[in-house]
């Protein structure tokens, strides 16, 4: 789906600060554990712009929103204003930087944290504080964001995605066992807290090639390649037909890059045709990340397709697929614009960008353009997913828009075109 390929890209995070933090007393359990004497629990999340919003409290808050994201190794407040009535510790001042073209953001550790996720408690739980919300996630996903988290929940406990159902499994460690009924089990190793894997492969026509990527349950798009150099080994190519596009956010800015389709990827035993790959110009990308550990990710649009289930302890991951969501063409948007949520619900959108040549540039939609009917439906019933589902499917059906433009209503009209 269209997902403003909104890689949160948390995947080169580098904390700087002065000194260390003395450690506390352990009067209760430090880490992430059940509550209880639970060995397991069902955790219901949201999936929005391919994206696994998981509800959250800290030290007693309102129910707070966190992306799921395998690729960031600390607990992140993206939206300070959700703790101005906690009282955080605040110990130091540090720099994160990762993917995206601007620099570093400053932000606080606030330690002696409590932490809750249904039956999930963390106790003493440090977290960064973002200075300010500078990367806007609501915006973008359509939905309140409050922060993003990961490696911890992964690190503690045996995690299966459930995207049909929209569940998460969280099981004890030491009372999982693995068997074949689950799905097929390939190896993964956890190097600076992300998990890589070998397993998958890219069909250019003429050979195959092996990568090493990043399972990111916090990148919306199906699959990322660098098209840097990696080691001794030359990027992928650039497919002969692409678009130009913002790719996403990350810690360090926008993300440009090209959208095209590669001709097969093998991913575990399972082949897929014509699949969306995203290239980052290196300047967002290559240049943060260290390209000699990887070529690239997998991102939701894929893996959303499979019950997954990570096993950080023993170093494996399990996929078993959904036959139904297997089957499945990836597709991008296909009115060449891209639409940005604000409002107190993020239900007022307006268009961000307009692709030049595409439909919905060539109905005379502008950006700033308020979207206020698509189809006879308003837009504040819909979520920016479902408008962009309605984007993405069915080349050459008619859309027909109604719009505000400087306080005057205009009705426009495209059809659907693949743009890529």
């Amino acid at each position: 789906m269209k997902t403003l390929g909104w890689i949160l890209a948390l995947m080169g995070i580098w904390l700087t600060a002065a000194g260390k933090d003395k450690e506390k007393p352990d009067k209760d359990r430090f880490g992430f554990h059940l509550s209880g004497n639970r060995q397991w629990t069902r955790i219901p999340f949201q999936l929005h712009s391919n994206l696994i919003i998981i509800p959250v409290q800290i030290n007693g808050s309102d129910t707070l929103r966190f992306i799921l994201d395998t690729g960031v190794s600390s607990t992140i407040i993206t939206d300070p204003s959700v703790l101005k009535r906690q009282k955080l510790a605040l110990t130091r001042k540090v720099n994160l930087a990762g993917a995206g073209e601007g620099g570093t953001l400053t932000a606080s550790v606030a330690i002696d944290n409590q932490m809750n996720i249904g039956h999930v408690r963390a106790s003493h739980h440090n977290v960064v504080v973002l200075d300010e919300d500078i990367l806007k996630l609501s915006e973008y996903v359509g939905t309140p964001i409050h922060g993003i988290f990961g490696f911890e929940l992964f690190n503690n406990f045996v995690v299966s995605i459930d995207f049909l159902h929209r569940e998460i499994l969280l099981m004890n460690p030491k009372k999982y066992r693995y068997r074949k009924s689950k799905g097929d089990k390939y190896p993964i190793v956890i190097q600076d807290a992300k998990p890589y894997t070998d397993v998958v492969a890219v069909f250019d026509g003429k050979a195959e090639m092996p990568m090493r990527v990043v399972l990111d349950t916090g990148a919306g798009h199906a699959l990322l390649l660098d098209r840097t150099r990696s080691g001794n080994q030359a990027g992928v190519a650039l497919p002969e037909k692409v678009v130009r596009a913002q790719l996403g956010r990350g810690l360090s800015g926008v993300i440009n890059g090209s959208l095209g389709r590669i001709q097969k990827i093998r991913f575990g035993r399972y082949e897929m045709d014509d699949i969306l790959a995203s290239f980052p110009d290196s300047m967002s990308f290559g240049m943060k990340i260290n390209s000699r550990e990887r070529q690239g990710n997998v991102g939701c649009e894929l893996l959303r397709r499979f019950y997954v289930t990570f096993n950080y302890q023993d170093q494996y991951v399990v996929l078993k697929p959904v036959k139904r969501l297997l089957r499945e063409s990836f597709e991008h948007d296909m009115s060449g614009m891209e639409l940005r949520a604000k409002g107190e619900q993020y239900r007022t959108y307006y268009v961000d960008r307009v692709i030049e040549g595409s439909p919905a540039d060539s109905a005379g939609l502008a950006e700033g353009d308020e979207l206020m009917f698509i189809n006879s439906q308003a837009a504040a019933d819909l979520t920016i997913s479902d408008i962009y589902k309605m984007l993405q499917k069915g080349e050459g059906k008619e859309i027909v828009l109604m719009v505000r433009r400087r306080g005057q209503l205009v009705i426009t009209q495209f059809a659907l075109k693949r743009l890529i």
